[in-house]
């Protein structure tokens, strides 16, 4: 009976000694975690200024698309296209969202007009009212 006792001993210490060794309680110090960067996203608005261009280019596109301006900014646009275009708030074609926009309105090919003052913080949706489901001539204006 002796040599049960002692073999069972044996295994108890085994065991003990091996739950010690995975439970990793050995004098390690525990490291903070850091907080994860993230890339930069080119399509984030740029931090608000109060004045922003955009420009019908050669293509036929607005760029930049969305602007980022504070209240009481205004924006200017620029047509750089062979064809004239008439720039209006969004809803098409009501044009309430953003009155202010309309106040650019008809731009001929080489002509540039400058906007309302934006004073509520909110996002303005534009487009061209003769081509209102050309997404080159679509984009936004944020107000913060």
């Amino acid at each position: 009976m002796t040599k049960v006792m002692w073999r069972g001993l044996a295994a108890a210490i085994a065991v003990a000694g091996a739950l010690t060794a995975c439970s990793g309680g050995g004098g390690s110090t525990p490291t903070t975690p850091t907080t994860p960067t993230s890339p930069t996203n080119p399509t984030t608005p740029t931090t608000p200024t109060s004045t922003a261009t955009i420009t019908i280019g050669a293509d036929g596109r607005v760029s930049p698309s969305s602007v980022t301006i504070t209240p009481g900014g205004r924006v200017t646009m620029i047509n750089n296209h062979t064809r004239a275009h008439d720039m209006s708030s969004d809803p098409h074609p009501e044009h309430t969202q953003c009155p202010e926009i309309n106040q650019i309105g008809f731009l001929s090919p080489g002509q540039s007009r400058t906007s309302g003052n934006f004073n509520t913080p909110r996002t303005c949706g534009f487009h061209d009212h003769n081509e209102p489901d050309t997404t080159g001539l679509q984009g936004r204006i944020i107000i913060q």
